[in-house]
């Protein structure tokens, strides 16, 4: 609900995306039934446990979920950056009392990286 993005014209922000690429750990039956509720698209590879119990069940088990591996490999554009944030100390511990002051840092720390190949 925090999250707004910006439109190019007149109107509200946009709430929710387009699309969700998560890992295993977002794997659950609770979560795909939400994002298919609000019609959003997703991406989650499904846990060994879960294919175990689906093939197990047999005809019962349902149909295994939809995956795209081709879309899944940019999740690790996400996991790279985070990883290269993560490598300033202030942010990986957060050591600021304010949202505000953190989201500085971070937007510094982001401006340093953009910058750095220059």
């Amino acid at each position: 609900d925090t999250i707004k993005v910006r439109r190019a014209g007149p109107g509200r922000p946009r709430t929710r995306p387009d699309h969700v690429l998560g890992d295993k750990g977002y794997s659950s039956r609770k979560i795909r039934a939400y994002l298919r509720k609000r019609g959003i698209g997703h991406t989650i590879p499904e846990r060994r446990d879960q294919r175990a119990n689906r093939s197990r069940r047999g005809r019962n088990g349902g149909r295994p979920c939809a995956f795209d591996k081709h879309l899944y490999k940019k999740r690790n554009v996400v996991e790279r950056c985070f990883n290269r944030l993560k490598q300033y100390r202030a942010i990986a511990t957060r050591h600021d009392k304010t949202r505000e002051s953190y989201q500085a840092a971070v937007t510094i720390a982001s401006l340093f990286l953009w910058l750095r190949p220059l």
